[in-house]
């Protein structure tokens, strides 16, 4: 969860990059529409606990802050709207919560709050019929475009949102009914905010999106041919966010393992490592084809960062199942492992599948991060010694590697420099790292 406060208002985004990234343009139409006295969730799904912990938040916020106006918009606030609005908040959709008019007049005037006080929802959901909660494979509302989203000027790098929406139908998965069909920001639109990023002098460019390996496919371009075009750009470093590895064609493998200025860290959206949880998922790839792609991205560039996002304890999966996706981290060499225990989300086919259990979803999720942070240390441990460029960030002492590893400097260096430097030894999840001379 991340703030950015203004004045009179304030955003606090849950989740993922892409709300970091959207909670921007929040922040500046409540700045444009002159809203005062405001606190709005940007709320995340994909997960039971990331909806409670909004849930929580916006309790909090309407008994500390009884003159404020509390707004929820984002991905929980679709799915749960008339929950939130029951507690007394504004309810934003996710596709009117970049637009100034969503929150014109609020701050104005005090209301007075309480449940179901009126029409409490500004912005109507996307013009569809409600998702049928009994099949979400019923589903298909109408795409619309999507406009780029970048985070603010207040960090060195920045968060570019470039498309959002899913158009596949994973099991587990909720965010089709929280954000609909895949939907794709322009070329022309997207260089246009890198340029704006590259004008406020960010040094390092991260895209982002729901499925962001889909870029283009509602619009016959893809993400290869974005990332070239941002290439043209004065661009420093350019990192992607999670891909799917069935969609890294031949051009994106180029791009990722010949640019340099495409960072050396890949995070795939694994999500299993065994073939029959992979299938129940409804993912578009096995395990095989995870296991070599890591190995010809390694071939290729060895320096290569893998990072993987995994589930665990998802229905049906027994021991020997479980066992397939811990032997990943070491197969895939996972380094940076994105890892949830299983909970289910209202309306997803997975939801209906025979549970295995909290607990021991728990469990093995506890499991897997404890594989993954021994596999990360050893990594880390091994680049002693090594030399790298640093991103500093704000405080002038941490930043991260071109692969991501997080660093932390001996002495101070200016804020959003990007510096040469050898690194120490590890502390904890960090390396220490000391500047040598360029």
């Amino acid at each position: 969860m991340s703030n950015s406060v203004a004045d009179r208002h304030r955003v606090v985004n849950f989740g993922c990059r892409l709300n970091i990234a959207e909670g921007e343009a929040v922040r500046t139409a409540l700045r444009d529409a002159g809203a005062s006295d405001t606190i709005v969730f940007n709320s995340c799904a994909v997960t039971d606990e990331a909806v409670r912990q909004a849930r929580q938040a916006v309790r909090r916020a309407l008994r500390e802050h009884p003159d404020a106006e509390v707004v929820v918009t984002g991905c929980a606030a679709e799915l749960e709207a008339g929950r939130f609005e029951a507690m007394g908040a504004l309810v934003v959709a996710n596709d009117a919560k970049g637009l100034t008019q969503s929150y014109a007049n609020i701050g104005v005037s005090p209301r007075r709050r309480g449940p179901n006080t009126g029409a409490l929802q500004i912005a109507p959901a996307r013009d569809r019929p409600p998702p049928s909660r009994g099949n979400m494979d019923t589903y298909t509302p109408t795409p619309k475009s999507y406009t780029p989203a970048l985070s603010g000027a207040d960090h060195a790098r920045a968060f570019l949102g470039v498309q959002t929406g899913c158009s596949h139908s994973c099991t587990f998965c909720a965010t089709v009914l929280a954000r609909g069909t895949a939907r794709s920001a322009t070329v022309d639109a997207v260089v246009e905010a890198a340029r704006t990023a590259l004008a406020r002098r960010q040094r390092e460019i991260v895209l982002t999106g729901v499925d962001l390996a889909s870029y283009g496919d509602d619009s016959g371009t893809s993400l290869a041919s974005l990332v070239e075009a941002l290439l043209a750009l004065p661009v420093e470093r350019l990192r992607l966010s999670s891909l799917d590895p069935d969609r890294v064609d031949d051009a994106l493998f180029a791009l990722l393992t010949q640019e340099p200025r495409v960072m050396p860290h890949v995070h795939l959206s694994l999500q299993a490592g065994d073939d029959m949880v992979l299938t129940r998922m409804k993912r578009r790839h096995r395990r095989a084809d995870a296991v070599r792609l890591v190995e010809r991205l390694k071939a290729a560039r060895s320096e290569i960062a893998i990072g993987a996002d995994l589930i665990a304890g998802f229905p049906t999966e027994d021991d020997s199942m479980f066992a397939n996706s811990l032997a990943l981290i070491d197969d895939c060499d996972i380094v940076f492992g994105h890892i949830f225990p299983y909970s289910p989300r209202a309306g997803t086919p997975a939801a209906r599948m025979p549970q295995v259990g909290r607990r021991v979803a728990r469990d093995r999720a506890a499991t897997l991060r404890a594989a993954n942070a021994r596999r990360r240390h050893r990594w880390l441990d091994a680049q002693a010694g090594t030399m790298t460029q640093m991103l500093v960030e704000r405080d002038g002492m941490c930043g991260h590697a071109e692969n991501f590893a997080a660093l932390t400097l001996a002495a101070p260096a200016a804020p959003n420099s990007i510096v040469p430097v050898r690194l120490r030894a590890r502390d904890g999840e960090r390396m220490i790292a000391e500047s040598i001379a360029a």
